[in-house]
């Protein structure tokens, strides 16, 4: 009766990070059982817990290539943790309640408000439910686009299981595939760069996923009222930029370079080029070798992997709106200006400092992380810097390190996913004892800036 109180009496932001925790160890446990392998061995607990975690936290990196490592039920248990992280264990657990025609409390809607990133409970429940049959509407026309690709490869039976894997993959950005025990493994979708019906379903899937599903509903709702709010507006700008702007500058930076765009028909290139400007916003599959990639596009693809997504999606990242307020922020102040403004609209200013300190504690996070994998893992500055913000922002491109991380290793990017996904804002607050206004000021004094 006192743990059930005191499970209560939890803060929304301690139930997810709870919660997050245990299914990821339930999900490491099913993994590290022999039952799981295609070789009927025992997986070591640090991969499987490596694993799970990426799943549940939608991002794709791997210690062991998926394809050849897991069997079936290995394999499905990654495709259902992945369905749970993207969309969150708070929003399956209240769908069922929901089903069965229990009453949502105000504790569970403060519990999905935190998860969905929404402002006030208000409909939060019918968010729910819009998001769930959003979810199986986007992956069933994924799943069958998917299929009239594989079955004619892989025939009925895999091609079936391979599209329905590759779309849920694709949809919640987590990145994960199975083509190793085909085309041999860590090999991504390599094999489709050429690919139309490929590169585009899944691209799509991925920026569906990444846009995130306030902006989703009220663009499936833009017939009936004709209006967007301020957050889909940025959301949809910022995408709108930065999508052709990677597009661009790999293309340009990659052109000429043998191991990725070289060798390629400009039609090929196109499709690489476009491709590899989606997928560092936390989709993970890659069409291109990235560890072959030129120097600055992967310093390149370092920056669009740490904006990321959007809020309330299943990706990782400091967000598009953040990078968007902050840079309005600078603007307004190179103008002298004192409010933050934008589509007409003016910008709180808790909002400006809740941007800065995302970025703030994001920036520090990954610094320290790449500085502790270049010690542990003794690798150079770019690819620690890499591998460490593909984790903490869920993205899961590799430049090859992660398979051949030590244990320290491992357990830094287990810690820096864990992180990524649930935000250092909710993880900091959950660790705060109490949230609150002070009730006094100081005294006013000015230092000086700059």
């Amino acid at each position: 009766m006192n743990q059930s109180r005191s499970f209560r009496q939890l803060s929304p932001p301690r139930v997810l990070v709870i919660g997050f925790a245990v299914t990821i160890l339930a999900g490491a446990v099913l993994l590290s059982l022999p039952i799981s392998t295609e070789s009927g061995t025992a997986l070591p607990f640090i991969d499987a817990l490596f694993m799970a975690t990426s799943a549940v936290c939608v991002t794709g990196l791997a210690v062991v290539d998926p394809g050849t490592t897991f069997n079936r039920f290995g394999e499905m248990v990654i495709l259902f943790l992945i369905q749970i992280g993207g969309l969150g264990f708070m929003t399956f657990a209240t769908f069922f309640s929901y089903l069965i025609g229990k009453k949502i409390g105000f504790r569970e809607r403060l519990i999905l408000q935190e998860s969905f990133k929404k402002v006030d409970v208000q409909g939060v429940v019918r968010l729910m439910v819009m998001v769930i049959s959003m979810t199986l509407l986007i992956e069933a026309v994924g799943f069958v686009l998917l299929s009239s690709r594989f079955i004619p490869e892989w025939g009925w039976k895999d091609g079936l299981y391979y599209a329905l894997f590759h779309t849920v993959s694709a949809f919640t950005n987590a990145g994960f595939d199975l083509f190793g025990e085909r085309q041999g493994p860590f090999v991504s979708l390599s094999h489709y760069a050429a690919d139309p019906v490929v590169n585009l379903t899944v691209g799509v899937l991925i920026i569906l996923g990444g846009i995130g599903f306030i902006v989703l509903l009220e663009l499936f709702d833009w017939n009936k009222t004709r209006m967007l709010s301020l957050h889909s507006k940025i959301v949809l700008t910022v995408t709108a930029i930065l999508i052709p702007l990677g597009m661009l500058v790999i293309l340009l930076m990659e052109w000429e370079n043998p191991a990725t765009l070289g060798s390629l028909p400009f039609g090929e290139k196109l499709y690489a080029s476009g491709f590899h400007a989606i997928a560092p916003r936390s989709g993970g599959f890659s069409t291109l070798d990235v560890g072959g990639m030129n120097e600055a596009t992967q310093f390149f693809t370092v920056m669009l992997m740490f904006v990321g997504a959007s809020p309330g999606s299943m990706g990782g990242g400091i967000k598009t709106t953040t990078l968007a307020i902050i840079l309005l922020a600078v603007w307004t102040m190179l103008r002298g200006r004192k409010h933050v403004q934008a589509f007409r609209r003016q910008i709180p200013a808790d909002l400006v400092y809740k941007a800065l300190t995302v970025t703030v504690m994001a920036g520090a996070l990954v610094i320290l992380m790449t500085m502790l994998l270049t010690v542990t893992e003794h690798a150079d500055l770019l690819t620690a810097l890499f591998e460490t913000v593909s984790a903490f922002c869920t993205v899961g491109l590799s430049m090859g390190l992660t398979p051949l991380l030590s244990p320290l290793g491992k357990i830094i990017l287990i810690v820096g996913m864990f992180v990524g996904r649930l935000g250092p804002v909710t993880i900091a607050y959950a660790i705060a004892q109490k949230q609150g206004h002070q009730p006094f000021r100081y005294p006013e004094e000015k230092p000086l800036i700059g």
